[in-house]
């Protein structure tokens, strides 16, 4: 489990299909206090590693399953892709953002950019299947990053990023026309099963 608050920007290093993708990521974190084994959200992706070192920096590899680049932006990246990066939740951990699984659901689409003052509004649209899980004021996670979503219309939904969230994370690079891994808040698929009983 995580939080959605990112705790490093890593970098795609290497990219090799070998049956499933590997991918290679560079990482602030110090590997020497990561296990085989553990789990990191790269972007959102709950992903395993498979593979340390500290050599020309400190990396991590990953396996990457055909469903999951099927059912994510993963299939986007590419060598020197800057990731929002994420290690597991530990007991006793500050929870900052709201529970995130690292199971992404689709991927939404950024359909519109505006600065308001020093801040940015970005609209994404949201897959059909998931936009009725979106609601003002609701939590999302969005390429790993824990968001209160502002208002929505339809499938589109507007997110208001202030200047320490796109310094913090990869959001201050984001453009129009970009593919966003989207998890739905765990809650709100709930209550949607539950108002299906009504």
């Amino acid at each position: 489990m995580f939080t959605g608050i990112v705790t490093d920007i890593g970098r795609v290093l290497e990219l090799e299909q070998r049956g499933d993708l590997r991918a290679r990521i560079g990482t602030g974190y110090d590997v020497a206090g990561v296990d085989i084994g553990a789990s990191i959200a790269c972007n959102g992706v709950c992903l395993t590693v498979i593979a340390l070192g500290r050599e020309p920096q400190n990396w991590f590899d990953v396996q990457i399953s055909a469903e999951t680049v099927g059912a994510t932006n993963v299939g986007g990246w590419v060598v020197g892709k800057r990731l929002n990066l994420e290690r597991a939740l530990k007991v006793g951990d500050e929870l900052g953002g709201h529970i995130v699984s690292g199971h992404v659901d689709g991927v939404a689409e950024v359909v519109g950019l505006r600065d308001e003052g020093d801040s940015t509004r970005v609209t994404f649209r949201a897959p059909e299947q998931l936009a009725r899980f979106i609601a003002p004021k609701g939590s999302v996670a969005l390429d790993g990053t824990s968001l209160t979503v502002n208002e929505v219309s339809g499938r589109d939904f507007g997110i208001n990023f202030i200047p320490h969230t796109k310094t913090a994370t990869t959001w201050g690079e984001v453009a129009v026309g970009d593919l966003i891994n989207i998890e739905i808040d765990t809650m709100a698929r709930y209550v949607a099963r539950l108002r299906e009983y009504d």
